[in-house]
């Protein structure tokens, strides 16, 4: 990670954890039933952040360390996460998770994958994972296309994002995808949502580190433009932000040495 990928979500994390989606409960069920996950597997969450897909696999019993840089963000998983003893938080990064050799079943990376040094990260993955282990990256894609309301909200991402286009993780492509897992990958698609009101929404806006902050002279009109839109689109003082959670997983083992079973779909 570099030092801005690091320190950038810092003045949002409150906003982070009110408003960011969870995961489908369907992601935990696919990766036990393809043998992707047991009860025993120990779980690297790659670049954690408030938590929130550490507490998927730790609903599950798996022993979870929690790799996250940014220490309000790491703060809040902590708090956030304190009933379960199976969580253990590191100030480390995704290229130097600090994590002992061999030591890692499977390697999750929730909404963080694009933030990495991907070279390095591939390097310090075959270093932790164990022979047999394996790594999922998943990302809660917006559906741009919708509804109404989220074909207007991408172009008011578009208009006021500061770095929108270049910090997309849809910025990992299919042949980035394809050299990072040498052995080929699986993808599964899982639908998502969330309801907001007006409140909501303007809290998941500012969750993004992309939007401008209270400070900026595009604040006022942001938000001026994304209360016309919710009032233009709401039913019952409701909106629907719905994704695709997609899910993609593989070895970093080549197919060669034994691995042969994990096509791309």
């Amino acid at each position: 990670m570099d030092s801005n990928s690091t320190t950038r979500f810092t003045d949002r994390v409150e906003n982070y954890i009110k408003y960011r989606p969870s995961y489908p409960a369907d992601v935990i069920v696919y990766l036990k039933t393809d043998s992707i996950l047991r009860g025993d597997s120990v779980i690297a969450d790659i670049g954690s952040g408030t938590g929130i897909s550490a507490e998927l696999f730790l609903k599950n019993g798996n022993v979870v360390y929690g790799i996250e840089p940014n220490y309000a963000m790491r703060e809040a998983a902590e708090k956030l996460l304190s009933a379960y003893d199976n969580f253990i938080s590191i100030n480390a990064s995704a290229e130097e998770t600090t994590l002992p050799k061999n030591s890692i079943d499977l390697t999750v990376c929730a909404q963080a994958f694009h933030w990495f040094d991907i070279p390095k990260v591939k390097v310090e993955f075959k270093r932790i994972l164990k022979p047999t282990g394996r790594i999922c990256l998943m990302w809660n894609e917006r559906i741009l296309d919708g509804n109404p309301f989220l074909i207007e909200y991408e172009k008011l991402l578009l208009k006021y994002g500061t770095d929108y286009k270049n910090v997309r993780h849809e910025n990992i492509d299919e042949n980035k995808l394809n050299e990072f897992f040498e052995s080929g990958y699986t993808m599964k698609t899982f639908p998502n949502k969330q309801v907001f009101d007006l409140a909501g929404i303007t809290g998941r806006l500012l969750s993004s580190s992309y939007t401008p902050q209270y400070d900026s002279p595009l604040y006022e009109p942001m938000l001026a433009e994304l209360n016309e839109i919710f009032e233009k689109n709401q039913v019952n003082d409701k909106i629907e932000f719905l994704y695709d959670t997609n899910v993609y997983v593989s070895s970093l083992v080549p197919a060669q040495a034994g691995i042969s079973d994990l096509n791309q779909s």
